[in-house]
């Protein structure tokens, strides 16, 4: 799956994950509105669809209501997503996106030991 969701597909697809990977038509308006977003219906249906046409939802009618369900996880999208970057601006090459990290103070040094240590945790 290589499609791309753009930045207000994403919006969306943050509050169905948060909500444990399901959330009714209702429950998305209500948390868009919470953070102070005044989409409006249409805007949010289209999005939706958008969503449900490039197979991140899928969804299923309780009803006459429509509960939305993610495909795809927020842990396999971020994966996705950082393997697209790490390529595309990287050429793949993980040392250099950590170099950058660190020459950048993005990533600081204790925060480099706690991922050396996960890591010899993962490994053992």
């Amino acid at each position: 799956m290589a499609q791309q969701i753009s930045e207000a597909e994403l919006v969306l697809m943050k509050i169905i994950w948060q909500n444990g990977g399901t959330a009714l038509y209702a429950h998305i308006m209500e948390a868009l509105e919470k953070d102070g977003n005044e989409w409006k219906n249409n805007t949010v249906l289209t999005l939706l669809s958008r969503l449900v046409e490039k197979k991140f939802l899928k969804v299923k009618k309780i009803g006459r209501r429509n509960e939305y369900v993610a495909t795809v996880t927020q842990g396999d999208y971020q994966a996705l997503q950082t393997h697209s970057f790490l390529d595309k601006v990287y050429g793949g090459n993980v040392k250099n996106l950590v170099s950058t990290l660190l020459r950048q103070d993005i990533l600081s040094a204790d925060e480099l030991k706690e991922i050396e240590a996960f890591w010899r945790k993962e490994n053992e």
